[in-house]
């Protein structure tokens, strides 16, 4: 199957956009939670927390997954392929992870903030509050690079699929011309 170039072109724009909205709210997690861990005011602290729940629960899930599924219509609609080259096949798995990540311990270490804050009590791990953004933010940069630098070549499939000759043109019948 492949995307006809408006269908390509779309897919890219929604692909390009959910990325980066998805790396703009794991910068605004990432300052959200040097906010909680570094500051002395319990209000500001809970603020913090609360917001980055607030991010984790409504924004970032929607993102990851429009991001995961656009890249996967684009990997398969187009001449790059799922598993043809190494840095599609690369930016998928890591886009899988991230996303699982998020839902698995992004938002639980987010929401046991917000649950000991909210209680009355300090911020309980500062760690929880920055590790995942850390994390997702090292990985969405690596995967901009790889997506602009396009590294590693093919993958075995890629090279095998590339090998297998293709079936040549039908030759013209007599007395027809080709157009």
């Amino acid at each position: 199957m492949k995307l006809t170039r408006p269908a390509r072109r779309a897919s890219l724009v929604v692909h390009v956009t959910a990325s980066a909205g998805w790396l703009g709210l794991t910068l605004g997690l990432l300052a959200l939670g040097i906010t909680a861990a570094t500051t002395g005011s319990a209000v500001t602290v809970e603020a913090s927390v609360r917001t980055m729940k607030l991010f984790a629960d409504w924004l970032l899930l929607p993102l990851a997954f429009l991001t995961l599924l656009s890249g996967l219509l684009l990997s398969v609609g187009t001449r790059w392929g799922l598993a043809r080259h190494r840095w599609v096949w690369t930016k998928f798995w890591l886009t899988l992870a991230t996303t699982t990540a998020t839902v698995l311990a992004l938002r639980p270490a987010v929401n046991s903030a917000v649950a000991a804050v909210a209680a009355g009590g300090p911020l309980p791990d500062a760690g929880d509050v920055l590790f995942g953004p850390i994390v997702s933010l090292s990985a969405y940069v690596f995967m901009t690079v790889i997506s602009v630098l396009k590294p590693w070549g093919l993958t075995r499939r890629g090279r095998g699929l590339r090998a297998t000759p293709r079936p040549a043109p039908a030759p013209a019948r007599p007395g027809s011309s080709r157009r």
